[in-house]
């Protein structure tokens, strides 16, 4: 089967194209279907800001590395064993792309994101088709399309970034990051009924995209004073909650700065490899009682993630699209940042 894999190492966006990493499409051997496992047929695939780390070796250096995890497709056939979620063929639907065990202590004791006996993704998702374990496989709404169901993966990191800030009603939010994760924790703070809801982001339409999705105020970091835009905001308390999506080693510790008296800030991005926070714990942990914590995957969010989804605004999220024979072009796309997001059509089935 086709499949879209780095067959170079590298970095995608380096000046120098000799030392760039290169995604292409290959020829991956046809997996098997087991008893417990359902075959889509894949539609969608988008790209994740963590896919190009691939090609930085972040994640393993043997190459050709299989792409993509936020898929959606229908279902074509399904192991004699897969009848638990009452999946039919023809069926729309997206997928978790981890495959927890649900046997070792974390997962018995509501910690799946630390499971000990994890299969990993069951293959790539960029590619004509997937064989996966019915556990990860969900249908998708009624009348719902195929291109906002492949957001299914990243709208379950928001819904778990909004389930561990734990904001309460009327309180004031700040989301550090305009890319995809930090427009959907947007709007789910939005739909939790945060106040003053704040966008940090450099990109001006990526800024005029958090205030479509509900953000009273905006800040650039670049050309305005974070701290003092903030305070102009919050009377001078700073935030209760802050979300930081962006995932930047220069934004995370000023976010210290502007959060309130015994608030809480989500640091809710992969950072580079090492990056240690600068970080005064006198003032801040035991003076100021901040709450600074972290997240990684999404445990049990997956069936809530689905209905969350008919309640999002997620067109603009939606709109560039390429083919996967084309997917190297995708990948510039999103490396360029000129649309929020970037879908990969896999198979035409709409």
């Amino acid at each position: 089967m086709k499949v879209a894999a780095v067959v170079k190492m590298g970095k995608l966006n380096n000046p120098d194209l000799e030392k760039r990493g290169q995604v292409d499409v290959i020829d991956f051997p046809d997996p098997e279907l087991g008893p417990n496992d359902v075959k889509v047929r894949v539609a969608y695939c988008s790209i994740c800001g963590s896919d190009p780390h691939l090609s930085e070796g972040m994640f393993g250096n043997n190459l050709p590395i299989g792409i993509g995890h936020e898929m959606s497709g229908v279902v074509e056939a399904l192991g004699e064993k897969a009848t638990i979620k009452g999946l039919k063929v023809g069926d729309k639907v997206a997928c978790n792309f981890i495959h927890f065990c649900g046997t070792c202590w974390f997962c018995q004791n509501a910690m799946q994101q630390f499971c000990t006996g994890r299969m990993g993704k069951s293959g790539p998702g960029m590619a004509e088709y997937v064989i996966w374990n019915e556990s990860m496989v969900y249908k998708l709404p009624e009348g719902m399309d195929l291109k906002t169901g492949c957001l299914l993966e990243p709208v379950s990191v928001s819904v778990r970034a909004i389930d561990k800030l734990n904001a309460k009603y009327g309180s004031r939010v700040l989301v550090c990051g305009g890319g995809p994760i930090g427009q959907l924790c947007l709007q789910g703070a939005h739909l939790r009924g945060a106040a003053d809801l704040t966008m940090v982001e450099p990109v001006a339409n990526r800024r005029d995209l958090a205030v479509r999705f509900g953000a009273r105020h905006t800040i650039d970091p670049i050309n305005q004073n974070l701290y003092e835009e903030a305070m102009k905001i919050t009377e001078g308390r700073g935030f209760e909650y802050i979300i930081d999506a962006s995932g930047s080693a220069a934004a995370a510790p000023g976010l210290l700065d502007v959060a309130c008296r015994g608030g809480t800030i989500l640091y809710a991005a992969m950072y580079p490899d090492g990056y240690n926070l600068p970080l005064d714990m006198l003032n801040n942990l035991y003076r100021r009682e901040l709450t600074l914590t972290g997240m990684m995957i999404s445990p049990y969010t997956f069936p809530r993630s689905v209905q969350i989804l008919k309640e999002l605004d997620l067109e603009p999220l939606t709109e560039c699209v390429y083919d996967l024979k084309d997917v190297a072009e995708a990948f510039q796309v999103h490396l360029s940042g000129k649309y929020p997001k970037v879908l990969v059509r896999c198979n035409n089935l709409d």
